[in-house]
Parts: C-alpha cells; sequence; structure tokens
C-alpha cells in the first residue's frame, strides 16, 4: 500500500528515512545479534543508545549536564500530576496558564497535591489564543509557572518563551523541537513523544539540577524524579527510545532548531494564507496566536466540513477531521510532515473551495 499523507494529532506522522532505517535494523541491533526490541535495558548496546539519545538533545537544544534527561512512561497525562507531586511543595504555589484542554487537566491534577490557580485563561472564548503576559496573576508564593507551548485542539502556540521571573515548567509534546528554546526560562519541560520526536510509549523529561534540589523527601519512589535521574531503576520503553534516537537524528542532520523552525513556519503559511486569502474559510486561532504545529479551521457548514474530510481522503490526505471542541478541520503538520503533503492539501482546499464555495 502507498504511503498517504497523515495529518493526524498524535500519534503523529514519523520521518520515512527514520521508519526505513527501523525496518533495516529489525531483526539485528548493532553487534546484539537481536532485536533492539529483545536486548536488555541494561546491555551496552541500550546504554550507549540512551547516551547518544541524550547527547543529540543537549546538542539541539544548547544544554550542559546541569540538566537531567529522563525516559519515562505514562505520557504527559502522568507528568501533570507527578510534575505539582514534586514541585509543589508547601506553602507555595502553582501557577498554570489554561490555553486549552491539556492545561486544564494538568491544573486539575496539581490541585489534588496542593494549591494551585490558573494564573490566566483562555476558556472565554473557547482557547482562541494565548493570553498576554501582562494580564497573568501569579501568586506572591509562586512556586512555578506551568505553560503548554501547543494546544493540538484548538490550534494555539506560544510565539516564543516567556518571561515571568519564575521558573517555568512546561508541557512541549506537540512542538517539542520545532523551534529554539531558551532552556534558561524553565526549570522542567516535558513531552509524550508521539507528537513530533518519535513514537507512543516513552515521554521525556527534562530536569534541571537546581529544580531537583526543590524535592522534598517522602515521594513515592516512581514518582520522585530524582530516582531516574541518578540511577536506571525500572525498564525504560527501550524501542520507542531507538526511535526517538533515529528522528533526533534526522533533525540535527536538516540543520539546527532555526532551521526546522524555518521550514515549519513556511508549511503553515501555505494553508493560513489558504485561510486568509478566504471567506470560505474561518480560522479558529487569532492571527498572533495560530500555532505552526496543529492548523485548525472551519467551512460554513458541517455538511461541507464532512465532504471535505471525505473528497480529502480520498486524494490520500487523512486524518483531518477536527476535535469536537473545535469541530471543522485540524491538520496536525509536525516535524517530520513533509512540505508536498502541505502543499497537496493547500491545493486541495482550493480546489475545494471552487466547486463548494
Amino acid at each position: 500500500m502507498d504511503r498517504v499523507f497523515n495529518f493526524s494529532a498524535g500519534p503523529g506522522t514519523l520521518p520515512v528515512a527514520v521508519l526505513e532505517e527501523a525496518r533495516q535494523e529489525m531483526l539485528a541491533f548493532k553487534d546484539a545479534g537481536a532485536s533492539v526490541m529483545e536486548i536488555s535495558h541494561r546491555s551496552k548496546q541500550y546504554t550507549e543508545l540512551a547516551e547518544t539519545t541524550r547527547q543529540h538533545f543537549r546538542d539541539l537544544l544548547g544544554i550542559g549536564d546541569d540538566w537531567k534527561i529522563l525516559f519515562l512512561q505514562g505520557g504527559a497525562s502522568l507528568q501533570f500530576y507527578q510534575g505539582a507531586l514534586n514541585f509543589l511543595t508547601p506553602g507555595t504555589v502553582g501557577n498554570y496558564v489554561v490555553t486549552g484542554a491539556w492545561a486544564k487537566k494538568a491544573l486539575a491534577e496539581a490541585k489534588l497535591v496542593g494549591q494551585a490557580h490558573a494564573a490566566a485563561s483562555s476558556a472565554d472564548s473557547n482557547h482562541d489564543h494565548i493570553p498576554d503576559p501582562s494580564s497573568w496573576d501569579l501568586s506572591e508564593r509562586a512556586s512555578y509557572l506551568h505553560i503548554t507551548s501547543n494546544n493540538t485542539i484548538f490550534g494555539t502556540q506560544f510565539a516564543g518563551d516567556p518571561d515571568p521571573g519564575i521558573p517555568m515548567i512546561c508541557d512541549a509534546s506537540s512542538d517539542f523541537l520545532s523551534r529554539p528554546i531558551d532552556m534558561d526560562k524553565y526549570g522542567m519541560i516535558y513531552a509524550g513523544a508521539q507528537k513530533n520526536i518519535g513514537p507512543a510509549g516513552v515521554t521525556v523529561v527534562l530536569v534541571k539540577d537546581s529544580f531537583l534540589e526543590r524535592i522534598l523527601d517522602g515521594l513515592p519512589t516512581m514518582l520522585d524524579y530524582r530516582t531516574h535521574s541518578s540511577k536506571l531503576f525500572h525498564t525504560p520503553p527501550v524501542f520507542a527510545v531507538y526511535v526517538v534516537e533515529k528522528v533526533l537524528r534526522w533533525i540535527k542532520e536538516g540543520g539546527d532548531l532555526a532551521a526546522m523552525k524555518e521550514r515549519n513556519d513556511e508549511k503553515a503559511g501555505l494553508l493560513y494564507s489558504c485561510i486568509d486569502a478566504s471567506d470560505f474559510y474561518s480560522g479558529h486561532a487569532r492571527p498572533a496566536s495560530r500555532s505552526n504545529m496543529n492548523v485548525t479551521f472551519n467551512l460554513p457548514t458541517e455538511e461541507l466540513e464532512g465532504q471535505f474530510v471525505a473528497e480529502a481522503a480520498s486524494q490520500g490526505l487523512v486524518a483531518l477531521k477536527g476535535h469536537r471542541s473545535v469541530g471543522g478541520i485540524r491538520a496536525s503538520i509536525y516535524n517530520a510532515c513533509p512540505r508536498e503533503g502541505v502543499q497537496a492539501l493547500a491545493s486541495f482546499m482550493k480546489e475545494f473551495e471552487s466547486r463548494k464555495g
């Protein structure tokens, strides 16, 4: 079967070169004489793989050994609770910028741990924008500020790295490594791999040493970040880490993160130009808050939206149905989504409007 252009919000598309390399190595990984899915997580082959993957992260993000890089499980959703459990210490307040469904869930989980509040929210406009930092209500007892850098459902994204004056925790699941990041602004960044850097099964957590020092004793062993920063305590998702290493190498081969951002800007621009040139398509996100990863828009009627999704699929453009919270269309164009796929979608949008508009 020929591959289609996959616009799924997650798990998202992976680079074809990565898939082909993994296929070639499936039966025997390096000199192990066995598949990477069969080798011990304490073998020299996996140990070297994990360290190489960590070094790729350090190279791409420009960080040193004062950042711990952990390969955990449970998805970003577990991090909503685990992050608060480690850093929302007694007498402090967790501050959350609520820009969508996942940020709302992160705040709800933090409230199970301690005192947390919404420093800002875009809920009153169905999360169509990122609240201006000047409007954020940060507690004087703030332990951290949590943000969700990109919102897959609503198609909004932080344009850069905020500077709230307190350490930030960021759920970067859906735009991680799509642009440069000012790591000095953060105490912790976490990302479920399945949208932008690999397959489902591993969550990458980067924690700064100075932030780890804030953790109090008495936490459950597996939920204490210090457990995983000091030794390999559990069986990691070996195959998922294996694929992440290949994706990171693929990113490096294409240049730095500035080059990746330039490519993502160009891809997103192809779709937003179709939306802006038309009364037939209406974007959900305000222009200043638009995501380069998830382009969300509506057509005049639900009937037309259904026809759009069906006809696009018949032309090899799949997974375009929008989330029920917004409806309409959602094109997820992560790092590995090829430019030619986005061009094909833009051409289809113009052709569909010429017939239905």
